[in-house]
C-alpha cells in the first residue's frame, strides 16, 4: 500500500519569554485540562463580573504593566476588530476554555502562536477605553463565567 507523504509544519513565531516563579515549571499548551489558573496581571480589581452587564473583570494598573497568559494555550485572535475591547487577545486553552485580554497598549504575540502559562503576552493600556486597565474574561464552552471563581485567591 502507498505510504502518505509527511507534512512539514512551520515552527511558531518566537515570542517573549517570562520566567516562571522559582521552582515552578511553566505549563505547556497541550489542549488538555488546565491544571492551574494564574492571575493575568498585578493590580486591584476595579470592576467585578456581572452575568447581565459586565462579562469579565477590570484590573487597574499602569500603562505598560505586564499581562501574562493565565494558562497555556494558542492565540486565536489578536487585533482591534471587536468593538469595545481595543487591542484584544483571545487565547484558546482547550476545547472548553478561552481567555480574553482587552484594552492592551501593545500585543507581544500573534494569532497562531502557542504560549506558555505565565508568559508575557501584552502590556496594559487604555485602547478602546478612557483609563488604563485590563478587561479580562474567561469563557467556558463559549459562555462568560466569573474569572474569580477559577483564579487563585490573592
Amino acid at each position: 500500500a502507498p505510504v502518505p507523504a509527511t507534512k512539514s509544519v512551520a515552527s511558531p513565531t518566537p515570542v517573549t519569554k517570562v520566567s516562571p516563579p522559582t521552582g515552578a515549571k511553566p505549563a505547556v499548551y497541550t489542549g488538555g485540562a488546565v491544571r492551574a489558573w494564574r492571575w493575568p496581571t498585578a493590580g486591584r480589581v476595579l470592576r467585578g463580573y456581572s452575568a447581565t452587564v459586565h462579562k469579565g473583570i477590570d484590573i487597574g494598573g499602569k500603562r505598560g504593566d505586564a499581562i501574562q497568559a493565565v494558562a497555556a494555550g494558542k492565540v486565536v485572535y489578536a487585533g482591534t476588530g471587536i468593538v469595545g475591547f481595543g487591542e484584544l487577545l483571545i487565547v484558546k486553552h482547550n476545547e472548553v476554555y478561552l481567555s480574553a485580554y482587552g484594552h492592551n497598549d501593545r500585543l507581544l504575540v500573534a494569532e497562531g502562536d502557542t504560549i506558555r502559562a505565565g508568559q508575557k503576552i501584552a502590556e496594559k493600556g487604555s485602547s478602546g477605553t478612557d483609563s488604563v486597565k485590563l478587561h479580562f474574561e474567561i469563557r467556558k464552552e463559549g459562555k462568560p463565567i466569573d474569572p474569580q471563581r477559577l483564579l487563585p485567591p490573592r
